[in-house]
């Protein structure tokens, strides 16, 4: 594969979008067309425009068919990606890809056209024919509604280059270039094709393309020559004209406080294009002396924020060793340079914006009279360029015309985006979103949820029932899998939230309220159709220890037909759940609800009995025995001086007298995990303390408790006490030694650092956090085999020990561990000592039209049950590489007699950015590793792709590489092509043949 992109025809991209649209509906996969209504039409140089927003020069404005999708979907103000004097080979060359990262805020390493110069301005003049016809033909609006806009870099001399100055003029005046005048042609020959479009309105097409520019300079281009660059395309090319401006003119100091108290502390910067670029009071008088020749010529001119701001590739971010960061955290920096600037030119100078612009912030920029305001990180996101429906719908509004910037309102946005929840970085760095599995050839829809749940609930389909109202039906679906569905409705670490899709857009689903809807509206009717299972199993099964995995073993065991005891030590179920995790987290009688379903399904629980023997069970009759026995011994933290507390004693002891213990005024908790979290939240609450700290040997970013839990004991007034390492317990006072974050490591994270600094903190208390063990020294002496570190061997499959028919389940396996880690292990015991699966799948698949109109549709939490409708149903449509793309070189295509949608890779549209590998849900890059199409069979040999290139359409004759083998494949020969890859292929020949080259 090569990352050299070969654009189209004009009559390829005609025939591609008008067989689509009249065949499926979409154009370049686009399902949502933006309709433009006269009212809202604004003026800007002296040319209407119908929405003022558009793609920023980049990744979306680079290919014809790129701005195509984004017309399509409601741009109006189209920034083309920058030409250079560099170009083609030479410019990319210089460009290593992957070049974007935009999983959260945004990363690239590319900076203008990797297009040869006339290449580029071929595709902006088709893009400029295409959108005409559009306009007209799908009734998206005025043919004249939309506008170009030029972008130039880098110097003066590379400007009035010939290849530049051809660029320029032509932009500016087209009529008599080749290009412009073979599009016109053929759409005067093609014309009969049209239902609306006629030939007056091709004649009509104007040929003066662009009239305005915006320049791009680099980095410590001195003042004199950006002066320069703008004086000479305002005198003598005549533009209208913007000036690039970075948010280094904020200067280091800003820039970096800024940073590092929004939680980017992390990103990596240094001084040194502060000091390099563009000065501020250069700035200042440089733009008040050209809006002046603008103003005496007739002409527009303003300043674009925001350019590019340089950061340093610490954490293998991009093959790279300087990116350059848009999106979220560049947006406080960007509308921070803005209120600077309509501040000191009080509001007369025009500002367009580019810089972490998005759905949650456009409408306050527009109305504080910035724009036109272009996006490109927002797009780059799964939704896509469909995210700009959202956007231009919300900026609609009659008679809006630039009277100036209102300063004010801009320095309330700067402001406000130093808090919002939009821009502020999260506590903890981001979890991992991929699947530990690579990405399938066929059938790669999947829902994240699912699969990052660790007994594989089937989440979707109970979303669409609560979603319906159909509770019942729900707590049906969830307690297939699940028997807990109310401690896990309150308490479940929910990974299936953290690799939701919507993550990607503004926040998960909140699928763990919403199996709590569920089981609240559903548990009653649902339990009263409950019934014992008939025994069916030879035997009967002993279960040791009430807690979550025991719980989950006797449910699964008893379902499955088996006669089961659960032996409890104490008197309730629940285990640590019950005894240990504090009220104000999860109420009792929620775990008694759990507990009656054990008791309908008709497993004899027996309280206060605490089982000692093994054989004892054996002795009795029990064939199979399951261990969910807890890590209930101890960790022990051991100071030089003084003596700790241990959290799960301190947590037991606050919940058996509901926090009416002496512990002090002053308590600190050593450790960041979750049990951290609650043992200092219980402190807090508990009588006569007045400061809880929380201390830990590095920051909160690396601490392993969920961010979740971290934000509530924030909330709760835990004080924390980072980067202290505890040494001794003297007379009040925990004596740490002061750590500090070292350099980042070749896998990104940052070590420790020991100083010899020395901090004290208040404590009459010390507990500590440290985690619990499994009981070796029980497993030793009834016979099972224990490894160095104490813990049982068992066989990963089935939970078996060295002991026939005795399995061990929960944190009783391997350490502290989460409850639905437990429940999986519950099953998988119960599973193997029955001999079968015991659970089956609900795959209700969600209509096209309901999850397409979800897509690309920013929606935050909603109250109650609609909530349910934020789902983004992956199960039946994932396709967020489709989205993704700029190049829409990922195409879903419909394959006759398969499953849903298939994902189908174009070679000659890829440009290898890399961007759908942040967004695949797979271990996986879908531009190497999905099926793929190449125009060629040299385009095949230059790459490694699993593919295919066509020879013969009418026979269906094609050049394979399959499993690592090349082989020619004529439909009816025999074959090892899998039969599912021969339908894609005959389908994409026969019902996507505009695919072809």
């Amino acid at each position: 594969m090569s990352d050299i992109m070969t654009p189209m025809s004009f009559g390829h991209l005609l025939n591609w979008i008008m067989t689509e649209h009249e065949e499926h509906g979409t154009v370049f996969g686009e399902h949502t067309p933006y309709k433009a209504d006269a009212k809202y039409v604004r003026t800007i140089f002296g040319r209407p425009l119908e929405t003022p927003v558009g793609p920023a020069a980049g990744p979306h404005t680079q290919l014809a068919q790129n701005i195509v999708a984004a017309y399509y979907t409601g741009s109006r103000f189209f920034e083309l990606k920058t030409v250079q004097i560099m170009d083609g080979a030479e410019l990319s060359a210089c460009v290593n890809k992957p070049c974007i990262k935009a999983d959260d805020e945004c990363y690239n390493c590319e900076w203008s056209t990797e297009l040869y110069v006339p290449q580029a301005m071929e595709e902006y003049i088709k893009a400029w024919f295409l959108l005409k016809v559009m306009a007209k033909e799908y009734e998206l609006g005025d043919m004249n509604g939309f506008q170009f806009n030029i972008s130039v870099g880098y110097d003066l001399e590379g400007i009035k280059s010939e290849k530049i100055d051809h660029f320029l003029n032509t932009m500016k005046e087209a009529k008599d270039s080749e290009v412009f005048q073979s599009c016109k042609q053929y759409l005067l020959d093609h014309v009969d094709q049209f239902k609306n479009v006629t030939r007056e309105d091709i004649e009509s097409i104007q040929s003066d393309i662009c009239n305005s520019v915006t320049i791009s300079t680099l980095h410590g281009c001195p003042p004199q020559e950006i002066e320069k660059i703008a004086m000479y395309l305002i005198t003598e090319k005549g533009f209208h004209t913007f000036i690039k401006c970075n948010p280094t003119l904020l200067g280091y100091e800003y820039a970096r406080k800024t940073m590092d108290d929004m939680g980017y502390d992390y990103v990596a910067f240094g001084d040194f294009h502060f000091k390099d670029d563009l000065q501020y009071e250069d700035a200042v008088p440089m733009l008040t002396r050209l809006m002046n020749v603008c103003k005496e010529r007739g002409l527009e001119f303003g300043v674009k924020i925001t350019n590019t701001f340089p950061v340093d590739v610490k954490q293998n971010e991009l093959p790279s060793e300087e990116m350059y960061m848009s999106g979220k955290s560049l947006y406080p920096l960007s509308i921070s340079l803005a209120a600077k600037l309509a501040e000191e030119f009080d509001g007369k100078l025009r500002i367009s914006y580019s810089g972490g612009a998005d759905f949650y912030n456009i409408r306050g920029i527009v109305d504080a009279g910035i724009w036109p305001v272009t996006v490109a990180t927002t797009l780059l996101k799964p939704g896509g360029y469909q995210r700009m429906s959202q956007m231009a719908e919300i900026l609609e509004k009659e008679n809006d015309e630039f009277t100036g910037v209102r300063a004010s309102a801009v320095k309330n946005l700067a402001e406000e985006a130093k808090v919002s929840v939009h821009h502020v970085k999260s506590v903890k760095p981001l979890p991992s979103r991929k699947m530990k599995r690579e990405v399938p050839l066929l059938d790669c829809f999947v829902a994240p949820c699912k699969e990052g749940c660790p007994i594989h609930q089937d989440i979707t389909t109970y979303l669409q029932l609560v979603n319906a109202g159909e509770y019942e039906e729900a707590m049906k679906v969830i307690t297939e899998k699940n028997p807990l569905p109310f401690i896990t409705g309150t308490i479940c670490a929910h990974n299936c939230m953290s690799k939701c899709t919507r993550n990607f857009y503004e926040e998960p689903v909140h699928i763990r309220a919403m199996k709590l809807e569920a089981a609240q509206n559903g548990y009653v009717s649902w339990l009263t159709q409950v019934k014992p299972a008939d025994v069916t199993e030879k035997g009967k099964a002993a279960v040791i220890g009430g807690g979550p995995a025991g719980m989950a073993a006797a449910y699964f065991l008893r379902r499955g037909g088996m006669e089961v005891t659960l032996f409890e030590q104490t008197d309730s179920l629940g285990g640590v759940v019950r005894h240990v995790i504090p009220e104000f987290r999860i109420a009792g009688d929620a775990i008694d609800k759990d507990a009656a379903i054990l008791e309908a399904v008709g497993v004899e629980i027996r309280y206060n009995v605490k089982v000692e023997s093994i054989q004892e069970l054996r002795d009795k009759g029990y064939t199979a025995v399951v261990l969910a026995v807890g890590a209930s011994k101890p960790g022990v933290l051991r100071l030089e001086e003084g003596e700790t507390m241990n959290a799960l004693d301190f947590l037991a002891k606050f919940k058996a007298e509901n926090g009416k213990l002496d512990i002090g005024k002053n308590v600190v908790v050593i450790g960041g995990g979750n049990t951290a979290m609650d043992t200092a939240r219980a402190a807090k609450r508990t009588k006569g303390v007045e400061r809880v700290s929380l201390v830990y040997r590095r920051t909160k970013r690396y601490m392993p408790a969920d961010e979740e839990e971290l934000v509530m004991a924030v909330e709760d007034g835990v004080e924390f006490k980072e980067l202290l390492s505890p040494i001794k317990l003297v007379d009040g006072k925990l004596i740490c030694k002061v750590m500090q974050l070292g350099e980042f490591d070749a896998s990104g994270r940052r070590g420790v650092i020991e100083t010899e600094e020395i901090c004290e903190v208040m404590a009459d208390t010390v507990i500590a956090a440290v985690g619990e063990k499994v009981p070796t020294e029980w497993y030793e002496a009834n016979g099972i085999h224990v490894n160095e570190r104490g813990k049982a061997l068992v066989n990963e499959g089935t939970c078996e020990t060295n002991l026939e028919g005795v399995y061990i389940a929960g944190d009783a396996l391997g350490g502290p561990a989460t409850v639905v880690e437990g429940i999986r292990d519950g099953r998988m015991a119960a599973e193997a000592v029955i001999g079968r699966t015991l659970v089956q799948d609900y795959d209700r698949q969600a209509a096209d039209e309901k999850v397409y109109a979800r897509r690309g549709v920013l929606k935050e939490l909603e109250e109650g049950p609609a909530e349910t409708g934020r789902c983004l149903g992956c199960s039946s449509i994932c396709e967020n590489c489709v989205e993704v793309c700029p190049n829409r070189a990922n195409i879903s295509i419909q394959v006759p007699g398969m499953a849903r949608h298939q994902i189908i890779h174009v070679d000659y549209m890829c440009n290898e950015c890399g961007n759908c590998k942040s967004f695949c849900p797979y271990q996986s890059a879908p531009y190497l590793d999905k099926f793929t199409l190449f125009a060629t069979e040299k385009d095949m040999e230059d790459s490694k792709n699993q593919g295919f290139t066509v020879l013969d359409p009418e026979k269906v004759s094609v050049r394979v590489r399959y499993l690592g083998d090349t082989f020619t494949w004529t439909k009816g020969e025999d074959t090892r092509l899998p039969e599912g890859l021969q339908q894609l292929i005959e389908t994409v020949i026969r019902d996507y043949s505009y695919l072809l080259v």
